[in-house]
């Protein structure tokens, strides 16, 4: 590594290490909640525009290809999360070559990996269409998204781990550059391929994968800026100790990621039985919740490189302050947020899909969410620090729970007993059980750090 990028990274050092904890989490969040609440809402534009197509089927097709999506972010968070962990611990150790060398190899392993679902995809589409939970009725608007989707899988995957890459050395401002800027440009592309150039549903889709290029290309040019990490495909290390502290770090978003995935379709076919309203009501709750939580997630992303570094600093002070300070802030945010949403749910839903069933059926659930949604702040919080710090088997326990080990049997047993009430109140169950799951693993994380601090203390 040259010199001049030495400097820089020396100075990065000091402020990650001596910046006042809140603070620095605040400057670093500030980015991160803006390029969340982007991406969320552009999430939201092909569903606000195909829902102006007026088809019940067309609205419910996004929402089943939405799973699919959570696959392909699935992977890309595991090789970003797996290897940006890795980064901002050397980083803190002050190890820049390690560093650089797994920069290279999650960014170039998720580009191989981007690419074998968009060929297997592409070769099973029908039934992949069906698996994800489509109707015969929305079966040929799912097959037109989902045929486009797949050919952005690569630079999909590959972004996302710029993405979380740029956040955990640091530099949240260039990836937020990189995905707002895309953000914006499908928002403009959506009406005008869906509606000017007449291609309905795979409009969308075409401008999701066109804008997810653009953002591919800033993130990579940032990646040569501001001292951070340049990725060379010389420095790939496709050794077992690099993919093995890949799998420390990423397995707990593949699982909460990919679980998701799991959980959107499960929630499809429980849905089905009572007509695609339901269908297109449950997708559009689910891009409202995503909405909704979006900000406490950035703030989240925020307190994980100051968690990394500072743990792989061994000032492990530094990291509890941090973690308190984001569940207090995000909890109180979450509650405003809650409230506004329970009062608006009717209102809301509307905005997406005018339609008197549709509007019943996600208000109910849409309310139910709310209920528990400020539970969110300790469940990942807790789940960031985890991961970030190393501790594999709990975070991956936590990602897990809310949308799988609990989740999953809920929307089969409450959707069997309560019939449409029990799914629109899956989620909010699940929620509740597993918040009582985190707690003791939390709080036996920051025990641990106690302990770890007074072993540094002179007798």
């Amino acid at each position: 590594m040259d010199d001049h990028l030495d400097e820089k990274q020396e100075q990065k050092f000091r402020q990650m290490t001596e910046t006042p904890v809140s603070r620095l989490i605040c400057r670093l969040a500030l980015p991160c909640i803006i390029s969340m609440l982007v991406t969320s809402f552009y999430n939201m534009a092909d569903t606000f525009f195909v829902g102006m197509l007026k088809s019940n089927s067309a609205t419910g097709a996004v929402g089943v290809v939405f799973s699919l999506m959570a696959i392909i972010q699935a992977v890309g968070f595991f090789f970003g999360h797996g290897s940006g962990n890795f980064i901002s611990r050397e980083l803190g150790k002050q190890n820049f070559e390690e560093a650089s060398n797994m920069a290279a190899t999650g960014f170039f392993s998720a580009l191989a990996a981007g690419t074998a679902i968009c060929v297997l995809g592409q070769l099973f589409l029908e039934p992949l269409a069906i698996l994800l939970g489509s109707t015969a009725t929305i079966l040929p608007y799912t097959k037109a998204y989902l045929r486009v989707i797949l050919f952005g899988a690569p630079w999909m995957t590959s972004s996302l781990v710029l993405n979380n890459q740029l956040r955990y050395q640091g530099s949240a401002a260039y990836a937020m550059v990189g995905i707002a800027s895309g953000a914006v440009l499908n928002i403009g592309l959506d009406p005008l391929l869906i509606f000017n150039f007449g291609l309905g549903v795979a409009g969308a889709a075409w401008a999701t994968i066109i804008s997810q290029f653009v953002s591919f290309c800033l993130l990579l040019a940032g990646c040569s800026k501001g001292g951070n990490l340049h990725i060379h495909i010389s420095r790939v290390q496709l050794k077992l100790p690099y993919y093995v502290q890949i799998v420390r770090g990423g397995l707990p978003s593949l699982a909460r990621q990919g679980l998701a995935s799991v959980a959107a379709i499960c929630l499809n076919r429980a849905a089905g039985p009572y007509g695609d309203a339901a269908i297109a009501a449950m997708g559009v709750v689910q891009r409202i919740m995503m909405f909704g939580g979006s900000a406490m997630i950035g703030f989240g992303q925020g307190f994980q490189p100051v968690c990394g570094f500072n743990y792989g600093a061994k000032l492990y002070h530094r990291v509890r302050q941090g973690f308190w300070f984001c569940v207090k802030a995000s909890f109180g945010f979450l509650l405003a947020v809650s409230a506004l949403g329970f009062a608006f749910a009717p209102r809301l839903v509307a905005l997406f899909r005018d339609d008197r069933s549709v509007i019943e059926i996600g208000a109910t659930a849409l309310r139910f969410q709310c209920a528990t949604l400020c539970l969110s702040s300790w469940i990942v919080m807790s789940n960031m620090m985890l991961q970030t710090i190393g501790k594999t088997a709990g975070a991956t326990f936590i990602a897990m729970s809310r949308q799988g080990i609990f989740f999953i049997p809920l929307v089969y047993v409450l959707s069997r007993s309560l019939g449409l009430l029990g799914v629109e109140m899956t989620q909010s169950a699940a929620d509740g059980l597993t918040l009582l799951c985190t707690v003791p693993i939390q709080l036996r994380a920051l025990r641990e750090m106690d302990a770890l601090e007074s072993a540094q203390s002179p007798p």
